[in-house]
């Protein structure tokens, strides 16, 4: 059901008004393709849906334009829809903040701390999957939007969208993001591709239509009934990128095309793997066992290679409907699945923490961020989990250029100085925060926009000392001063001590 049918059919409910109100306040105001911003945040929230989300994202979703193109404030949309879809909206539009300048000459440290960024700037996870599900639709209706622009889009999806879906183990969108940026940001890579693939995928897809009735009778003559079955090509970006490691030969790839065997659990998954080698026999080494020991994304599922009909290789992949909805839909499809896996007796004993421990985005971020409390797997402890505080020490602030600087928490705009360069940080005399002047001693703030006024011959304060965070700007304050002092101390020319 389409989140405008579950709206109609229940007008009075929190979906059902909030349908009503953005329909109302968006009215008559377009996007830059033409397409109404209702039908984008109706799109959006679809999206939340089908990956599960809860009713309160979803919501947030359906409303994440009301505070940017509209006039409703934020204690309006407050009383109407409560403080949490509030925060949730507000969060949306601090990431707004953000503009990412894919066309200059960037760094991977650059882009990894507008990653961070965006997590520090949202301080909860559900606004980080808002933003993805606005990132999808905003690459699925690229028509009519001027060039210049969707470069600047397919840029920004492939370098930190993408990767941020996979960070939090979404790993079907951060696929189908790649592929959605691949043709524009490379589109002489992309037609090359299809040139070389295309005949190929089509026999391919087709030889697999017939073998998926052939390995389900297989399965069910040993007693095996299979879930689902499935089979899907290989993402063309994924195929690109992973052909130089084999000289561009696709005869190389053996996961052109790969079938998914959705058995009803772990032990039916090794069962089939046995029965499937029976009849089809493997290819050495091409065996990888991840659910004994999953990807550091959490992805798991066991993966075999074999001599299929016609002599032809197939890639199959074995995994349950809890890894399926794991493996495509990531953090959020986890918990609920737990929380709806009647099965399970124990599984609202399980904790966010350990639930958190088994997808990419801890594991990734063990570095960044001090581990938050351990909240029970009820309604209230999941919003605290996606609320985790992955950065209480840091904070991201922006320099004129779009560059992301990462700073220790309460930093002020002499340690930025210094951060950018010892001759910027010595020779400060001034900081715009948010196109303001401010004190070099003020306190910056996750989002802040810092421009540092310099003067040729000025030189840095001993009394920095007392309020700079970082050792950059402490050592070379210390430095200065110890060659200053050095420099004072030596005898001058022509004078001799008595």
């Amino acid at each position: 059901m389409t989140i405008k049918e579950i709206a109609l059919n229940n007008p009075k409910s929190l979906i059902g008004r909030a349908f009503s109100f953005a329909q109302k306040n968006l009215e008559g105001k377009n996007r830059i393709n033409g397409q109404s911003y209702f039908e984008h945040s109706l799109a959006v929230a679809d999206f939340l849906r089908q990956w599960h989300l809860d009713e309160t994202t979803i919501t947030a979703g359906l409303l994440h334009n009301i505070l940017r193109k509209t006039d409703t404030s934020s204690s309006k949309l407050t009383e109407e829809f409560g403080k949490d879809i509030t925060n949730l909206a507000e969060g949306i539009a601090k990431l707004d903040l953000i503009q990412y300048k894919g066309g200059q000459p960037t760094t991977k440290t650059k882009i990894e701390n507008l990653r961070k960024m965006i997590l520090a700037l949202s301080g909860d996870l559900r606004i980080v999957i808002i933003k993805l599900a606005i990132c999808l639709h905003n690459m699925r209706s690229l028509d009519g939007v001027p060039k210049e622009r969707q470069i600047a889009l397919a840029n920004e999806t492939k370098d930190v969208y993408a990767p941020l879906a996979m960070q939090i183990g979404m790993q079907n969108l951060s696929g189908e993001l790649y592929d959605l940026s691949f043709p524009i940001h490379d589109p002489e890579g992309y037609s090359w591709l299809l040139s070389q693939i295309k005949d190929r995928y089509e026999t391919r897809h087709l030889y697999l239509k017939e073998v998926k009735p052939v390995l389900e009778k297989i399965l069910i003559d040993h007693d095996l009934k299979p879930h689902r079955i499935d089979f899907r090509a290989k993402r063309y970006s994924s195929l690109y990128n992973k052909l130089p490691r084999y000289d561009m030969n696709l005869d190389n790839i053996y996961d052109l095309v790969a079938v998914w065997v959705i058995m009803n659990s772990p032990e039916e998954c090794y069962e089939a793997l046995g029965v499937i080698h029976k009849n089809w026999p493997p290819l050495p080494g091409r065996i990888k066992d991840y659910i004994a020991i999953p990807k550091p994304s959490g992805y798991r599922a066991i993966h075999t290679t074999v001599i299929g009909p016609d002599d032809k290789n197939i890639e199959i992949q074995l995994h349950t409907p809890q890894m399926h909805e794991e493996n495509k839909n990531g953090l959020a499809a986890h918990w609920l699945y737990k929380q709806n896996n009647q099965e399970n007796k124990h599984s609202s004993k399980r904790s966010i923490k350990e639930i958190l421990k088994e997808t990419l985005l801890l594991k990734q971020l063990r570095q960044w961020q001090e581990k938050g409390k351990n909240p029970k797997t009820n309604y209230e402890g999941f919003v605290k989990a996606m609320r985790i505080d992955f950065f209480k020490d840091h904070i991201f602030v922006l320099t004129p250029k779009g560059d992301v600087i990462d700073l220790p928490a309460e930093a002020t705009p002499i340690d930025f100085a210094y951060k950018i360069h010892t001759d910027v940080g010595n020779s400060a005399t001034k900081a715009k925060i948010n196109g303001e002047l401010k004190n070099l001693n003020a306190e910056l703030n996750s989002g802040d926009l810092v421009e540092i006024k310099t003067q040729k011959g000025k030189k840095p304060s001993e009394e920095w000392l007392s309020f700079v965070k970082t050792s950059e700007a402490r050592l070379a304050i210390k430095g200065f001063i110890r060659k200053k002092n050095e420099h004072l101390s030596r005898p001058k020319k022509g004078i001799r001590k008595a």
